[in-house]
């Protein structure tokens, strides 16, 4: 699976940008499909994961409530809404795929990784 990241760049603080993920495979829909991030001098952590239906999501205590993960099957992308910015989001974005029958928070668990697309809130 081929994984293209998109949507990062230069936000305010309290913006909204979306990112996007597009998948190469056909059976896209049989991935958990996660976004992961990872700031500078910081180890890579979790963000979010979507199931394979879209109806069942997890999130990271720091973005809960801020985030939205979601998923089109029929276009083969994961998007990750993203709305009150704080500087401390700003990091390298990364969406991964793992097939999986669970969503899962560890990165171990995801085998495909996309390029990752930079998010930098300015204050």
């Amino acid at each position: 699976v081929q994984l293209q990241a998109s949507g990062g760049g230069l936000v305010q603080a309290g913006g909204s940008p979306r990112l996007s993920c597009a998948a190469s495979e056909r059976t896209f829909r049989g991935y958990v499909m996660g976004w992961f991030r990872q700031a500078p001098g910081k180890e890579r952590e979790f963000v979010a994961a979507i199931g394979w239906s879209g109806d069942s999501t997890i999130y990271a205590d720091s973005v809960k409530g801020r985030f939205t993960i979601s998923r089109d099957n029929a276009k083969n992308t994961v998007f990750l809404q993203m709305n009150s910015l704080k500087p401390e989001d700003t990091a390298v974005y990364y969406c991964g795929a793992a097939p999986r029958y669970y969503i899962s928070r560890y990165y171990t668990e995801y085998d495909y990784w996309g390029q990752g697309t930079l998010v930098t809130v300015s204050s």
